[in-house]
């Protein structure tokens, strides 16, 4: 599989993997067998685009009690995964970069991230893109137009 080609970001958070809201946040489950949530859970509709947080390489796609799931192994030694995607789009060893679509959703999506064993929140790994405040002129004079969306990191997430 090819790589698209990637363009440099200094940033201490990571876009969503998809535009849409957290309708289930982090719920550390408080034995590893016991009830929670090991991610975050977008409310989004079935079809949408998920897209890679970070340039990594795949190391699971497949199914699991059939919901599609990809991995993604980043260079810091976390492991991102993608959940209700569709599947088959990435082998074993896939390089992919920070945007590129990992596949679409069943359903709502599941983003979790794992450093070996454990499971980490995600939330403060996720920053948001905001634009400069400006000024709008009062007169009949047209607004300037808005500049570039900036990414603002919202967390600190423990890398």
């Amino acid at each position: 599989m090819g790589v698209l080609p990637a363009i440099a970001v200094l940033a201490s958070c990571w876009l969503a993997p998809v535009d849409a809201p957290v309708v289930d946040a982090f719920r550390e489950p408080a034995c590893i067998w016991c009830p929670g949530n090991r991610g975050l859970k977008y409310g989004t509709a079935p079809g949408t685009t998920v897209r890679a947080v970070a340039a990594g390489v795949v190391s699971y796609s497949g199914t699991v009690a059939g919901t599609g799931y990809v991995v993604v192994r980043h260079g810091d030694g976390l492991r991102a995964t993608y959940g209700a995607v569709t599947v088959g789009r990435f082998s074993i060893g896939d390089r992919v970069v920070a945007g590129m679509a990992i596949g679409v959703t069943e359903g709502t999506l599941h983003f979790g991230l794992r450093r070996g064993t454990e499971y980490r929140d995600p939330a403060p790994f996720i920053g948001v893109l905001v634009h400069r405040a400006r000024l709008v002129p009062l007169d009949s004079r047209p607004s300037r137009p808005l500049g570039p969306a900036r990414l603002r990191c919202v967390g600190s997430g423990d890398r």
